[in-house]
């Protein structure tokens, strides 16, 4: 009988490495999320190394004597490569994959790699090697050995080694292809909101932090059946649905990619177009994860890139949610939003009260009316209905009698 071989995946083994410039910064909890971006890659951490510094050094990112350590910590380790907290320069790359003689990632890398499995759409995969090619252009000098190196692992997904190993005019040629591409993409994107500008329909976009859980809440209100998975940038294109609410009104809830420390330049340039679904959005959803020691910090991170994208003027709901996960001793808060609510979106808690909020922000652009409408001019009703939030309606003999929420110019017409 023949003997069954089983093709066992290899898991790569790596050590991360960060640096603290002053006291009180944040580059432990940056590195833990490193190690969460790392696993969600499909490899494995062995070991982590924080170097305290004033500077990052120009050539090997943590000088020549923490260089030396980390070469014991791979031999002690096993460890197949590093992955460092920031993105390194091709004379950093260069020299650290000389001395250490292993494979040398930075976080940057590894978000793109992580972009790149879960690209599903031709707009996110453009969007992807986009910004993969941007990356690694920069960086043919310092590539070294990886260049040539064939095989899988975290940060080779997308483009691929062969496409790389072609010189800069071809990966230039191809940057202008893809970029002629992403234009047409954006064209037909600019040409679905001036239709929706058109349409008397209200956007919100739900923001946040990646993992926080605005897929679960998109799904829960409106059945959209988007992928929800504990991980880190479990979705990567934005998704739209129609919200039902009281009085046959509703709005547009667009889901955004999620927001994360250190976010690439490259990726914010790629995905501006989707980014700016924020931009362009009536209101702003902003789902934080109540549940995450770091809560507060990330809000700022959220907040920092909205300013980036130029989005300003918008009325913001923060939704604390996965309250279910925490005991909670004194309220939350959120200065920069109009308003507050608590939620559970995996356990429909407190959906409902943002179902009421959003007809309470839907009445404010709009003007409470009472009017009896002539059987001769009916057509009227289906505008009302339409473009506002119809509260009772009742066939008199004098016509149509109603109590309705109206914008001004349909209640123009109504005079």
């Amino acid at each position: 009988m023949a003997e069954i071989y089983r093709n066992e995946e290899i898991v790569e083994k790596v050590i991360l490495v960060g640096i603290s410039e002053q006291e009180g910064d944040d580059a432990e909890d940056s590195l833990a999320e490193l190690a969460e971006l790392v696993h969600t890659a499909g490899a494995e951490t062995v070991g982590t190394l924080i170097q305290k510094r004033e500077l990052i050094h120009p050539g090997t990112y943590v000088g020549t004597g923490k260089v030396q350590e980390i070469a014991e910590l791979i031999e002690q380790t096993g460890a197949t490569g590093i992955v460092c907290d920031d993105e390194l320069s091709p004379a950093q790359l260069k020299n650290l994959e000389t001395l250490l003689a292993t494979k040398v990632m930075d976080r940057t890398l590894i978000i793109l790699d992580i972009f790149a499995a879960r690209a599903t759409t031709s707009e996110g995969k453009i969007q992807v090697e986009l910004a993969q090619l941007k990356y690694r252009l920069s960086r043919l000098a310092g590539l070294g050995k990886s260049m040539s190196r064939l095989g899988g692992g975290i940060g080779t997904r997308g483009p691929g080694e062969k496409k790389l190993e072609i010189d800069r005019r071809l990966i230039n040629d191809r940057i202008a292809q893809l970029n002629r591409e992403l234009k047409e993409v954006v064209r037909h994107r600019e040409i679905n909101r001036a239709k929706r500008d058109k349409n008397p329909v209200k956007v919100v976009a739900i923001v946040g932090y990646t993992n926080a859980g605005k897929s679960t809440l998109l799904n829960h209100l409106t059945n959209a059946e988007v992928l929800e998975e504990d991980k880190l940038f479990a979705t990567l294109d934005p998704t739209t649905r129609i919200l039902e609410l009281e009085g046959q009104q509703q709005v547009l809830l667009t889901d955004t990619v999620g927001f994360i420390r250190k976010l690439p330049h490259h990726l914010i340039e790629a995905f501006k177009s989707t980014l700016e679904e924020a931009k362009y959005a009536d209101y702003i959803f902003h789902v934080v994860d109540a549940s995450n020691p770091q809560h507060d910090k990330q809000m700022h991170i959220v907040y920092e890139t909205l300013d980036r994208l130029g989005v300003k003027d918008k009325k913001i709901v923060t939704l604390f949610n996965k309250m279910d996960k925490i005991d909670k001793d004194e309220p939350l808060q959120d200065f920069r939003a109009d308003h507050v609510l608590e939620i559970s979106a995996a356990e429909d808690k407190g959906l409902e009260e943002v179902k009421e909020l959003l007809l309470e922000m839907l009445r404010e652009d709009k003007i409470y009316v009472e009017r009896v409408i002539p059987y001769t001019q009916a057509g009227i009703l289906q505008l009302v209905r339409k473009a506002g939030e119809l509260m009772e309606e009742e066939y008199v003999p004098e016509g149509i009698a109603i109590k309705a929420y109206v914008p001004m110019e349909v209640y123009g017409k109504l005079q």
